[in-house]
């Protein structure tokens, strides 16, 4: 688990002191450590109660033009996980209706994956309207990001699932979404039974250009 150094404790009302030189060498260690962990090989136990909202709080750090909060999580507890599960199934047969048992069988097992899980939903219409759909989005993405760090950070796996499901009207019937809300992707949190080898990241060469050329 990794250490943050610690921000001193301001008695005044004077301006924050810059970070501590250790910060950049602590952010790219905790950066570079997150890996996805699928589902399947999150375990219990998942955060507790506490942990939650450490990871949760993270998350309002992200950009919000306009102080909109146009996203939100909804956590899926396990005395629900079967409601889910049906969803899983039913948006399949939507889908597919030849799909065999074994596949019905294993859209509901996804349900039942990893202790922590939670939908996360974006609003494309609460507040300022001319605060795109786009940005919004881009708002959730670096929310769901800040938790996930947090969460390995704290020693957790995690994972970000999405899929067909999210468009199904019975998921949206089920976590009572309005027209304007969109259902992005599920967040996973657990401890972690096994891990596939970390893949290579790409180069800051592979995706930064100038405008102009070089």
């Amino acid at each position: 688990m990794l250490n943050a150094p610690q921000t001193p404790a301001h008695t005044t009302t004077e301006a924050p002191a810059p970070a501590t030189s250790d910060w950049p060498a602590v952010a790219s260690e905790l950066i570079q450590a997150r890996q996805t962990v699928l589902p399947k090989r999150l375990l219990g136990p998942g955060p507790d109660v506490a942990q939650q909202h450490t990871i949760l709080a993270a998350a309002a750090a992200a950009p919000d033009h306009g102080q909109l909060l146009p996203w939100r999580f909804v956590a899926v507890p396990e005395r629900q996980r079967e409601r889910l599960a049906e969803v899983f199934a039913q948006a399949l047969l939507e889908r597919d209706a030849s799909a065999t048992p074994e596949q019905v069988a294993q859209a509901r097992e996804k349900a039942h994956r990893a202790p922590w899980l939670m939908l996360v939903v974006v609003d494309g219409q609460r507040g300022d309207p001319a605060v795109d759909l786009a940005e919004r989005i881009l708002s959730a993405g670096c929310a769901v990001q800040n938790a996930l760090l947090m969460a390995t950070a704290m020693g957790f796996g995690s994972a970000l699932t999405s899929g067909k499901a999210l468009k199904s009207t019975s998921l949206r019937t089920l976590f009572g979404l309005h027209s304007g809300e969109h259902a992005l992707c599920f967040v996973s949190v657990g401890t972690v039974r096994s891990r596939k080898p970390a893949r290579a990241r790409p180069a800051v060469a592979d995706y930064l250009s100038t405008l102009g050329g070089a």
